[in-house]
């Protein structure tokens, strides 16, 4: 774990030589970067304002994984967490394939989280009532340098944590609470302490208390369905299942219960059960601890004799995505659940915050570093909030499929939430609460029968139309799916810090149809905003025989611009020109060259004559793998083509050398449209001035939301 420290109430608190205020208001966590914040505090007083470049509210993966990546970048930042400790109620669990290409690159996480989640053959299966199984996962490693994963949230947190204490975080808990920028009562007096920040970035979560003060509005459904999440263990209850029934997902239906079973650990025996609940009639409060202990019984059919209750949560499920990523002149940002919140069918949620996060860290760069406008700040929402739009529709979609099961069994989810419907309309008033939950769960009893071994049998004529009909679903793959490859690795930003293509097949909209016809396959594309297409290759005049992605020819330590390009002598001369602006613009760039398979060293030094003076290059060759011949004819395009790709390792522009006729005015014009040059905007001189609340010892209880307010 990273190393704790703690101070008093009211005083300042040295880190390393720098100060942080903590208080005695509400206990809060705060992630420091170590020197903290020397070069932008200005003394030890208490009357001292410091001024932080970046502020991220939110420890959560998405916050975490932002603050480790600005810090690599050299981008000074605090991260704030609300919370005290790190819930251990598992969360998100499914890591799909481009996440884990991003964490390939965060000193080695991916790798961390191959070796510690569950064995593959534990986890790697849908498991439905009937003892049908669903989707199998695909772990072929041939669009992908590496596969999805199956880790809980709150285990990534921990390895998150110990990655940013390696590159200079420090996590302070004090012992009664830290004080940024709060008004607080101490002694029935109110006392001030305010930060001013230049960009304050909202990752607190689904309830986000950043967007709700930013005034910002989420627009799609509310309300889907509304659950209680169980957390629980039983080592006998992963022993049975790893030998009878390995899964990551059960699907339980039966006349006692209906449930999810998320097996987070099998080897652990570490479990979620999700269970639907109908309030008022049903309400949070009960499901106690017997309850639930009562109600997994059911649904394993047989009494484990170690089932140990950790932790109960309610939870809405919601569609909905943020109106607008930022808000108050371009100071506050809105990153994961903040701006989205998915239903969990798909594992979006996560996967679309981390890649949020990587989206806008190196643009959060380039702009301190005065490489470009303050207008790239907007490419994030225009790139990102289509993806989460698209996201949004498809986890509905993906939801409704996962409900199809239980409909083919005669257990229709929306018959249960009408029937729900007319209860809370008709009966709301009339009758008492107490009889209200009697009926609802009387009905529900009887729509439960369906699955009973009375019904649900071959012999039975309407059980089995059932069997078949749920037979027809799994066969055509129409049930719920976790993997989208297509989706995953084939989303394009149409416009943002890029240079747009004007195709009218390649828009998105027209990506929309095509994937709404649930093709899953993925195709590579050299196409401007998609992800760089990965082929294994290898380093010419090197030593090193060892083959890595292309993914890797972008670094990940820091901002750097990589210009992908065959060895021809129209496209060095347009490298050149490359290197020659970048340096003017002070912005890190490098060239590619990919050479054939089985190039002579002989031809590979032609690279050094060609763009001399410049050193900044790398010659790798091609290791194709059938039945692909070349990584140009994988993405459709001749090895005439040149292609720009940005530090997120997604194309932004691309063209055929021999179609530029002046390199160097295509280069600037290139580097203004994607760096936002050619609409800058005056800086703004009026800092972010961020007022954290903490009210009396008598509303202590209040949400966050009703202790907080931020002002310009």
């Amino acid at each position: 774990m990273p190393s704790i420290a703690g101070a008093g109430g009211g005083r300042l608190f040295s880190v390393n030589g720098a100060a942080a205020y903590w208080g005695s208001s509400r206990r809060r966590l705060l992630l420091l970067q170590r020197p903290l914040f020397s070069s932008y505090w200005g003394g030890t007083g208490d009357d001292v304002t410091p001024h932080l470049p970046v502020v991220i509210v939110g420890a959560g993966p998405v916050g975490l994984v932002l603050s480790f990546l600005l810090t690599k970048f050299g981008i000074k930042c605090a991260v704030l967490e609300k919370n005290v400790e790190f819930t251990r109620h598992p969360r998100a669990h499914f890591i799909n394939n481009r996440t884990m290409e991003i964490f390939r690159k965060l000193d080695g996480l991916a790798g961390d989280i191959e070796r510690s989640q569950p064995p593959v053959d534990l986890w790697r299966k849908f498991v439905y009532c009937t003892s049908l199984s669903g989707s199998i996962l695909d772990f072929d490693k041939i669009i992908s340098p590496i596969s999805v994963a199956h880790f809980s949230q709150h285990k990534l947190v921990d390895l998150l944590l110990k990655k940013l204490d390696g590159i200079g975080f420090q996590t302070c808990l004090p012992d009664k609470g830290i004080l940024i920028g709060a008004s607080f009562n101490e002694a029935g007096r109110m006392q001030e302490r305010k930060i001013h920040c230049g960009l304050l970035l909202g990752a607190d979560g689904a309830r986000s208390t950043v967007r709700e003060l930013a005034g910002i509005h989420m627009k799609g459904q509310r309300d889907l369905q509304k659950l209680v999440s169980v957390h629980f263990r039983s080592k006998d209850l992963g022993k049975y299942l790893s030998r009878e029934r390995p899964g990551m997902l059960f699907f339980i239906f039966n006349p006692g219960a209906i449930g999810v079973l998320v097996a987070h650990d099998l080897e652990h025996g570490e479990f979620v059960l999700q269970i639907p609940f109908y309030p008022p009639q049903q309400m949070f409060e009960d499901f106690s601890t017997k309850i639930c202990e009562e109600i997994i019984v059911k649904l394993v059919g047989w009494e484990p004799s170690d089932v140990q209750v950790l932790d109960i949560k309610p939870w809405v499920m919601h569609a909905e995505v943020a109106e607008k990523y930022i808000g108050c002149d371009k100071r506050i940002i809105l990153v994961g659940d903040a701006a989205h919140r998915f239903p969990p069918a798909g594992g979006f949620g996560m996967n679309t915050g981390v890649q949020d996060a990587h989206n806008l860290a190196w643009k959060l760069c380039l702009l301190q570093n005065g490489v470009a406008s303050p207008s790239i700040l907007q490419t994030y929402e225009s790139e990102r909030r289509p993806v989460a739009i698209f996201n949004t529709e498809l986890s509905v979609e993906n939801f409704k499929a996962a409900m199809s099961i239980p409909a083919a069994l005669g257990l229709d989810p929306t018959v249960a939430n009408s029937v729900h419907q007319v209860i809370n309309s008709s009966l709301g008033s009339v009758i008492p609460r107490n009889l209200q939950k009697s009926v609802l769960e009387g009905l529900f009893s009887i729509g439960r029968a369906q699955v009973s071994d009375y019904i649900l049998n071959e012999k039975n004529p309407l059980g089995s139309l059932r069997l078949a009909r749920l037979r027809s679903i799994l066969d055509e793959g129409k049930s719920l799916q976790l993997q989208f490859p297509a989706e995953d690795l084939g989303f394009r930003y149409e416009l943002g810090a890029l240079v747009a293509e004007d195709c009218a097949e390649t828009t998105y909209e027209a990506e929309k149809q095509k994937h709404s016809k649930r093709s899953r396959e993925y195709i590579p594309s050299a196409k401007a905003g998609s992800r760089l297409p990965h082929m294994l290759m290898r380093a010419l005049s090197t030593s090193n025989e060892g083959v890595f992605s292309t993914l890797d020819l972008v670094n990940g330590d820091k901002p750097e611009f990589a210009l992908i390009i065959a060895p021809m002598k129209v496209s060095y001369e347009l490298a050149r020109a490359m290197l020659k602006i970048a340096d003017e613009l002070k912005l890190p760039t490098k060239i590619c060259v990919i050479w054939p398979q089985g190039s002579v060293d002989a031809k590979v030094k032609g690279s050094r004559s060609e763009l001399a003076p410049w050193t900044n290059y790398v010659d790798v060759e091609e290791v194709p793998r059938a039945p692909v011949n070349s990584w140009w004819e994988m993405c459709q395009i001749t090895s005439k083509s040149v292609i720009l790709v940005r530090p997120d390792e997604h194309i932004a522009w691309r063209t055929e050398s021999d179609r530029v006729t002046d390199a160097d005015s295509e280069v600037r014009r290139v580097f203004s449209e994607v760096l936002c040059l050619t609409s800058r905007i005056q800086t703004l001189e009026k800092p972010l001035l961020l007022l954290l609340k903490s009210p009396s010892n008598a509303s202590n209880s209040h949400p966050p939301s009703n202790t907080a307010s931020y002002r310009t």
